[in-house]
């Protein structure tokens, strides 16, 4: 299958707008997952090897999962689930309805596997979301997989007013999602970046504590996971910074990392065309950098923190490197722009067969194994 989306399904996206091909996407997956006739197959295709790993008091079925971007307004949850993944991350959801940035908004680059994005938080707000995830779980029933919601601030809220603005999307959501990450790295919501800092992040984090302990309390279950999502433009003393105040303030992971505002030389007229835009650039062009920040939150936690990995994971030598480097989990966006529906199976059978022929024998044995002495392969 991963074939055939290469030879023709990936150029005949690649005839389309980006950002209308992706809705295109997301329909189809909708529909085939809809029906038992449809979904039977998806399953029988893509369903991968089972790679469990146990984070979060959950237990995940695989390590790969679905990044925040994909699926904003939760409309395929049955379809992802059907192709295998791990978990499923939704949003980002705001507090408040809002439209994003002016189309066009998202670039693509079929030779270097990168997207150029600024689509600005575009989705129907926390009240939608909850009602859409509400008749959902009444009609179907809750995904037999993590569900994560990624939390953004509304643009219109001043940055003063954003604890509050992300404790209020936490607590409409909260009765529905598994594990909460706070988005504080968007390169495309003017002046967000500046929350991942100290006490700004710090307020975030008790303001989403607090909707985390009085909900846990109302419904009387466990309180839910708490992440925060970073960028990879951080220098070394601001990864630092942000580790020591996520980690002090409660924060239960990280996720490295988001898109960059950074961009490669490019190596063609298109390419340069993409590279100009404005926006938040993901893909293979991340992938070194994300799996560096990965390697720097282990060595100053001490392997001690969850880290989920995301950023130019494309086949299962991408995942394996984020392993080693201390991931615990994983995910990608741009990979199934370029790699298709298959690459959830490609990839956890791939990590399946990397982890037989390592000396480790268990998944969380090869965590960070770039760290350690350990060979990482057998010769």
């Amino acid at each position: 299958m991963g074939l055939v989306f290469r030879l023709v399904s990936r150029p005949l996206l690649a005839l389309q707008d980006s950002e209308k091909a992706h809705a295109r996407a997301i329909l189809g997956l909708k529909l085939m997952s809809s029906n038992p006739l449809t979904r039977a197959p998806l399953r029988l295709l893509y369903t991968p090897k089972t790679l469990p790993v146990q984070r979060f008091g959950m237990t995940y079925r695989n390590p790969f999962g679905l990044a925040a971007g994909m699926d904003k307004r939760a409309e395929a949850l049955r379809g992802w689930e059907t192709l295998g993944l791990g978990f499923i991350e939704i949003g980002g959801v705001t507090a408040e309805e809002q439209t994003g940035n002016p189309k066009p908004r998202m670039f693509r680059s079929g030779t270097s596997k990168a997207l150029v994005n600024r689509m600005g938080f575009n989705n129907p707000g926390s009240v939608k979301i909850a009602k859409q995830l509400e008749s959902h779980f009444s009609r179907i029933g809750s995904p037999n997989v993590p569900l994560w919601a990624n939390l953004g601030k509304s643009k219109v809220t001043p940055l003063s007013e954003a604890p509050a603005d992300y404790a209020a999307t936490m607590e409409r959501l909260w009765a529905f999602c598994d594990v909460f990450v706070i988005n504080v790295s968007s390169p495309n919501t003017p002046n967000l970046r500046e929350l991942q800092h100290d006490e700004a992040l710090s307020d975030i984090v008790n303001a989403c504590t607090l909707v985390n302990n009085s909900q846990s309390k109302l419904h009387g279950v466990k309180k839910k996971p708490l992440l925060v999502k970073i960028a990879p433009d951080l220098s070394d003393e601001q990864l630092v910074a942000v580790v020591k105040t996520a980690r002090e303030s409660g924060c239960d992971g990280i996720i490295a990392t988001n898109t960059t505002i950074e961009r490669p030389e490019p190596s063609s007229a298109k390419e340069q065309r993409v590279f100009s835009e404005s926006g938040g650039m993901s893909g293979v062009p991340v992938t070194t950098r994300s799996t560096a920040m990965i390697h720097r939150i282990y060595q100053l936690t001490n392997g001690d923190w969850p880290i989920i990995g995301v950023g130019g994971i494309s086949n299962a030598e991408d995942a394996w490197d984020k392993i080693g480097a201390g991931a615990c989990l994983l995910q990608a966006y741009s990979g199934f722009v370029f790699e298709g529906a298959g690459l959830t199976k490609s990839i956890v059978n791939g990590l399946h067969k990397k982890l037989k022929q390592s000396s480790f024998a268990t998944f969380d044995e090869a965590i960070g194994f770039a760290h350690r002495d350990s060979p990482r392969v057998d010769e």
